[in-house]
Formats: structure tokens, C-alpha cells, sequence
């Protein structure tokens, strides 16, 4: 019998068994399997740790909200007019206080996830004026943009938490966290994402977020439900909104993420050990904050640094700058045992190599580094003037793959096949109709959604599409087929009178 003839009759048994189910994955609860890298020493970490708590004590930190001063005041830092100058006795308090480990509720059980160490959520690009396709093209971003790409957001498991989006211009300021809550909550069913605008906006999301998920005031805030991201003034500010945001998700118990924004040579140092170490002392002054207000407040280490372009000053992203300061925040943050937030992103102005070069740069320094939240993972172009439904889908396939890594790789008796592949083949002969290989072959593999595995006379014949053009249909053709997540008409009807009711008052303008 020769080796073909035996494997094509194996084959030809394993073919008569049931069909391989359709493929399944879960990427909603993940961890980083990957070692952490370090930019510095554990000395040289140590010693930034201790220059940024000499920087509060001795430099200070400006506070323009009077309550967040006070408060400070209150627990024994020094206030000269706007500066506070904070002891590391409070600041030791706080990070011993902050939780290490954040169990978050999203809208369905099996979405929930815990921020802490070694955990990995993903979230898209973030907060851009503008959105972006090849389809309709650049434009200010609009109430349509940010129900689309939350819906986007939803069809794709790799992202755990739904990210601001884009701005809706098009939607009165005062009535715009209504529109986005109601979005998030009707169209998605992932861990909502509240602005820091003041406290009637943050009273209103509350509200309409405890009431959709038909939760009492003492179970909404015993666990988070939802997160803000609170950005400190670098260098060493922390203006009237953000204290204010703190204060607000602090008191009821929802997760706030602490994100000095530096760039290096122009709001923080030149250096990425100057500049992480401002970055740290800000972080710091605003998880005591929260601390301070509530003491094991769930709150998030963070930061989003990078440098800028010194011929011209525009912020760069995915540089290597980029990527050892993204390790050198991940051993900050394990210094102080916090789950934490970084960031990768593009400058590019268009979703083309440079962008995908520097977004997987930037998002392979996030994951050699640690990081528990990685904000702008797809989709983010110019910096984060824009985000690119294109871009959004081609992100998404590296996303994927990183979380089918995730899932590590088995070798037991089933997956090394000594029975059912390896007895079955002769020397020079294939492994397509195996056993293993015919149990197996709809579900072993990643399948991509954007990429083109074809060869060049198949892919000719299709019309020759690049990979953007291919994501143009992908993002199309989710949007005109999945419909989301099913909402309670009963929730939803006391949404839409909660929300008419507010706009009738006049709506919640926010505070500066």
C-alpha cells in the first residue's frame, strides 16, 4: 500500500465523522502572556519614584478646583494659593488604599472583566474631532460616526471597553452625553465610557446608567459600571474638570484612569526618565485625590507619553521613544502594584504602512511592558484628530491575533497526534486528510478578517483590492447586518422619557 493511498483512506474515514463545528472564540477575558521588558533599572526606577515624590512635596502641583485644594488641605498637604504641595506620607496612604484588582460590569455577564496586573483589555481610538473613511471621506465627527463605530466596536470581541470615539458635533453640547450614553447602552453591551464635564453630566450618566441596568443606588456604587479618563495639565496641573471628574467618580465608586499627557520637549522633559517621572508625580497627586475622597475608590495608573517632532512639534506616535517609555510607565506602575493605562496610535494621515508601523509599535510597547488598558489600539490616525473606519478593521486583525496568543497553544496526547496524524502518514506524503487534520480543519486556524491569504492570479481575479479597500467592506457589511445586542423595551422606554425629560429642563451644559 503505498503512504497516499493510506492517507487518502484515513481521510477518507475521518470525512465521514460529523462536521467540525464553527470556529469559537473568546477574546473578552484575556491576559498578557508575554514577559514585561525593562527600560530601566530597578535602581534607576526607584530612584524616578522617589524624584517624583520630591516633586510634590517641594514643587507641588497647581489644583484650580477649590474642593479638590481643600480636600488636600484637609488630609496635611500645604496649599500657597493654587499650589499643594503633598507629602509622600499622604501619597503612601493612597497608593496602599488604591485596589490592585478591579472587577468591572459590563452590560452582559460574560463580558465582565477584572483590571489588575497581567490582565489585557483593548479599546479603539478615542475622542478624535474627526472621522474618517473611503467612502464618504474627512469630516467633523457627528452623532452618526459615533453610533457607527460603537457598533463596530460591539461586533468585535477584542475590544472590552467601549473608548469616547469620536466627538458628534452635530450634537448641542449640552444634550451630548445623552446621546452617547443612550448609544452605548442600547447599541452595545460592553464597559461604557462617561467624560469628566462636570458633575450634572456625571449625575445624568449615573443615573441613566443605574437605571438601565436596573441597579439600586448601594449596588451601583458597591462595584464600577463604568470608567472615565481623567487627563492631568503637564506639567504638574490639574485643572477644574478633571479634579472635578475625580471627585465625581470617586464618591460613587466608578473607575476613573489617570492619564498625564506628556509629550517629551515640549509639556514634559526631553528625556523619557524626565518625562516619566512628571508623569508619575501627576498620576500620583490625582490617585490620592480619589483616595482621599473614598478610600479604595477604583482608580487606574496611567499615561499616554511620547515625544514630538522637534522640526516641527507635532505629537509622534509609535516611535521608540514611545515604546521605552510605555516600559518604563509599566515598571512605575508595578512599583506601585496598580493595574494600568497606556496607549499605542499613528500620526499618519492616512491608514497606509506608515500608520500600521507605528501603531504596532506602539502597541508592542504596551504589551511588553504590561499595560492592563490599551486605549487608541485601532484606528486612531493624525494623532488622534481622526479615526479611520479602515484603519479600525485593519487594527482589528492584529488585535485578534495578539488575543489568539493569549490563548497559548496546547501539546497534549490529541495535539501532538502521534495517533490520529503522525501513524497515519508515510515518509513524503501530506497531512491534509488525517484524522486530526479532518477533525480539526474549520476550527485550528485564525481566520482573518481582512487579510488576503490568496494567490496573486485569485486575488487579480477578486479586483486586485488592497487591504483598505478590503476593510471599506468589512466595516459596510457589519453595519448593514449586525444589529447588536437585544435592549429591554421597558429600559429603553425609561431611557428615551429620562433623557426628553432633561432636554425639556435645558440639559446639563458642561462645566469648565
Amino acid at each position: 500500500m503505498s503512504g497516499d493511498t493510506k492517507t487518502r483512506r484515513r481521510g477518507r474515514r475521518g470525512a465521514t465523522s460529523a462536521p467540525p463545528s464553527a470556529r469559537q472564540v473568546n477574546y473578552r477575558q484575556l491576559k498578557n502572556p508575554f514577559p514585561v521588558m525593562k527600560a530601566f533599572s530597578d535602581d534607576e526606577i526607584a530612584n524616578m519614584h522617589e524624584t517624583a515624590l520630591r516633586m510634590l512635596e517641594e514643587l507641588g502641583i497647581k489644583v484650580l478646583l477649590p474642593e479638590a485644594l481643600n480636600i488636600f488641605v484637609k488630609a496635611g498637604a500645604r496649599a500657597e494659593g493654587e499650589m499643594v504641595y503633598i507629602g509622600r506620607d499622604i501619597i503612601e496612604a493612597a497608593i496602599a488604599s488604591a485596589p490592585k484588582s478591579i472587577p468591572c460590569l459590563a452590560g452582559a455577564r460574560h463580558r465582565d472583566f477584572t483590571l489588575e496586573l497581567g490582565s489585557l483589555t483593548f479599546q479603539p481610538g478615542a475622542a478624535a474631532p474627526h472621522a474618517t473613511d473611503l467612502v464618504r471621506g474627512r469630516r467633523p465627527g457627528r452623532g452618526a460616526d459615533f453610533e457607527e463605530l460603537a457598533r463596530l466596536t460591539q461586533h468585535f470581541d477584542v475590544f472590552q471597553m467601549v473608548s469616547p470615539l469620536v466627538e458628534p458635533q452635530d450634537v448641542p453640547v449640552q444634550d451630548r452625553h445623552y446621546f452617547t450614553t443612550e448609544v452605548q447602552l442600547t447599541k452595545t453591551d460592553k464597559f461604557p465610557f462617561f467624560f469628566s464635564r462636570g458633575t450634572p453630566q456625571a449625575m445624568d450618566n449615573f443615573e441613566m446608567l443605574r437605571d438601565f441596568r436596573g441597579a439600586s443606588d448601594e449596588a451601583f456604587r458597591a462595584s464600577p459600571h463604568c470608567y472615565t479618563i481623567i487627563n492631568t495639565n503637564s506639567p504638574r496641573t490639574l485643572d477644574i474638570p478633571m479634579a472635578q471628574g475625580l471627585i465625581d467618580f470617586a464618591r460613587h465608586g466608578q473607575v476613573s484612569i489617570v492619564t498625564p499627557f506628556t509629550l517629551m520637549g515640549a509639556m514634559a522633559p526631553i528625556t523619557v526618565a524626565g518625562a516619566m517621572t512628571l508623569s508619575h508625580a501627576e498620576c500620583m497627586a490625582a490617585i490620592a485625590l480619589t483616595q482621599l475622597i473614598n478610600p479604595g475608590a477604583p482608580v487606574c495608573y496611567g499615561t499616554f507619553t511620547s515625544n514630538v517632532d522637534m522640526k516641527s512639534g507635532a505629537p509622534a506616535f509609535g516611535t521608540p521613544t514611545h515604546f521605552q517609555a510605555s516600559l518604563a510607565a509599566g515598571q512605575l506602575a508595578r512599583h506601585l502594584g496598580l493595574p494600568w493605562r497606556s496607549a499605542a496610535g499613528s500620526a499618519s494621515n492616512l491608514n497606509d504602512v506608515q500608520a500600521a508601523n507605528e501603531n504596532q509599535l506602539g502597541l508592542w510597547g504596551c504589551l511588553m511592558a504590561g499595560a492592563t488598558v490599551i486605549i487608541h489600539s485601532a484606528g486612531w490616525l493624525e494623532g488622534g484628530l481622526s479615526v479611520s473606519y479602515e484603519k479600525l478593521i485593519t487594527d482589528v486583525e492584529v488585535l485578534n491575533m495578539v488575543a489568539e496568543l493569549c490563548a497559548g497553544a496546547k501539546a497534549g496526547p490529541d495535539e501532538i497526534g502521534f495517533e490520529n496524524a503522525l501513524s497515519e502518514v508515510d515518509p513524503s506524503c501530506h497531512f491534509f486528510a488525517t484524522t486530526q487534520t479532518m477533525a480539526r480543519y474549520n476550527t485550528e486556524f485564525y481566520e482573518p478578517i481582512v487579510h488576503d491569504y490568496a494567490n496573486f492570479g485569485t486575488w487579480t481575479d477578486r479586483g486586485a483590492k488592497d487591504a483598505t479597500a478590503r476593510a471599506t467592506e468589512v466595516w459596510q457589511r457589519i453595519l448593514a447586518e449586525d444589529n447588536g445586542p437585544k435592549v429591554d423595551a421597558d429600559r429603553n422606554g425609561a431611557l428615551q422619557a429620562f433623557i426628553a425629560k432633561r432636554k425639556a429642563e435645558g440639559g446639563a451644559p458642561p462645566e469648565s
